[in-house]
């Protein structure tokens, strides 16, 4: 039957792309400085998908800087009308923002499988 041959090539289709995919879980460094309450890796909740983060600076070699400045001072306007407040406006956690934001960074890229992100 030809429809069960293409029903059973779309199934194995399916399960090979299903398995390419890879799954990334939201740091734990995330978590305790509470980024979970407005983003998530793949789905917009407040703010912007961290892969559509990643999506729109990964061409934009002063990304690093950018988004640290923006995550520490807050920011509005790049991803829509909801304003992100400051995370870090005394400069106490700049590195853990650091670390944050080059795992944000590094979601796009084709080459991150296994991506880990450490907590400082």
């Amino acid at each position: 039957m030809p429809g069960c041959k293409f029903s059973l090539l779309s199934l194995v289709a399916g399960i090979l792309c299903s398995s390419v995919a890879v799954a990334v879980e939201m740091p734990e460094l995330a978590k305790k400085n509470e980024c979970v309450n407005c983003h998530a890796i793949n789905e917009r909740v407040v703010g912007p998908a961290w892969m559509d983060v990643s999506r729109k600076y990964l061409s934009d070699p002063m990304a690093e800087e950018k988004l640290l400045i923006r995550v520490s001072k807050g920011s509005s306007g790049f991803f829509g009308l909801i304003h992100m407040p400051a995370n870090d406006p005394d400069g106490l956690k700049q590195a853990e923002m650091k670390v944050l934001i080059k795992f944000i960074l590094k979601l796009a890229k084709p080459d991150t499988a296994g991506l880990a992100v450490e907590n400082k």
